[in-house]
């Protein structure tokens, strides 16, 4: 079956194009050969906008406020889960820490993703090891911090 992406957009004109879809898919594919997970299974992913996003945080995690990434893993192997990304947030926070909307949009992808595969970043060890995945992965991908 292979790994299936879906993306839904919601109150955002933003459309990512055929390339960056097909980057983010071997990104993904990627990062679960590199689990030792098997290729496969469903992402949902929802592109959105700030309002949506808050309502979503505010439902599910209690925080009544907008967000720029959320991840609902799923407990079934073939439905890895989904992952909601505020495109309003990614734009304003790529400006921020001084990079490409690009490389912001990819990081909280990817970002979502591997808390799908059960990473987190709770404690010092959790966070070492999460954002050297994230950051080995997309640096992988020619996705670097610079402008």
């Amino acid at each position: 079956m292979g790994l299936v992406i879906d993306i839904d957009y919601r109150g955002t004109d933003f459309r990512l194009s055929e390339s960056d879809r097909a980057r983010l898919q071997a990104m993904f594919e990627r990062a679960l050969a590199e689990e030792g997970r098997p290729v496969s299974g469903e992402v949902s992913i929802v592109l959105t906008d700030d309002a949506e996003i808050h309502r979503l945080n505010r439902t599910f995690r209690g925080v009544d406020r907008p967000t720029d990434v959320l991840s609902f893993p799923m407990e079934e192997p073939e439905l890895l889960g989904d992952i909601v990304v505020s495109i309003p947030r990614a734009r304003a926070q790529a400006e921020e820490y001084g990079h490409s909307f690009e490389r912001e949009l990819f990081f909280l992808l990817v970002h979502g993703f591997y808390h799908l595969l059960g990473h987190d970043h709770e404690t010092e060890d959790e966070a070492r090891v999460m954002f050297a995945k994230q950051e080995a992965l997309l640096q992988a991908f020619g996705l670097t911090r610079d402008p």
